[in-house]
């Protein structure tokens, strides 16, 4: 469990890892962000050579959580699929700084590949077994790339101003349902579902 101070950190950490890349953040500037001295940094973090590869892992972690709690009353997976892509465009939107972390280091760290991949890959083998996707056994890889890559450029969109999470969620959720062979107007009534609270931690 973190302490205050640690979380305060990590939450610093993770804008400026955002704004300046994973291995351009030192102490001082550090210390700055978090509004606390050089001297707690130290006390606060074991190693800071490593506190990228923490925030990555607690994001990860906690997302991962969130959703998952949010979700587990659908029993329906194409409405969970659906609902764990808009949680996280509404969530980038909710908190910019959090989104361009994800979509900045989405694909280049493991365990945020770990955050896009892992929950889909077993709920798409099963909905592929029982019929209610229609894609053939090796392409379950690829299908899970693909949701994650139009997962992470949905939220591009939205940080951009491009879209707002509504429109971008929806559309990103019902494109990726049809690919997944959902009935078209199906799809587009299971992307615009009512959208379940991100359970907080």
């Amino acid at each position: 469990m973190k302490s205050g101070v640690q979380c305060r950190i990590h939450e610093a950490a993770m804008r400026l890892f955002a704004r300046l890349g994973a291995n351009r953040v030192n102490v001082s500037d550090l210390a700055e962000e978090a509004g606390v001295a050089r001297g707690t940094i130290y006390n606060a973090v074991p190693n800071p050579d490593r506190l990228f590869e923490e925030v990555a892992g607690d994001l990860a972690c906690e997302m991962q959580e969130r959703v998952r709690v949010s979700i587990v009353e659908i029993a329906d997976p194409a409405r969970r699929l659906s609902c764990g892509i808009r949680l996280f465009l509404r969530r980038a939107h909710e908190e910019p700084q959090w989104g361009r972390f994800i979509v900045q280091f989405g694909f280049s760290n493991k365990s945020l590949r770990g955050l896009l991949t892992a929950s889909s890959t077993e709920e798409i083998v099963k909905a592929t077994d029982t019929g209610r996707y229609a894609i053939r056994p090796e392409q379950v890889t690829s299908m899970v790339a693909i949701i994650g890559g139009a997962t992470l450029s949905g939220m591009m969109l939205v940080l951009e101003g491009y879209k707002s999470w509504r429109e971008a969620g929806s559309e990103v959720a019902e494109l990726i349902l049809v690919s997944l062979g959902v009935d078209r107007a199906e799809a587009g009534e299971i992307a615009r579902c009512e959208l379940p609270e991100l359970v907080q931690q």
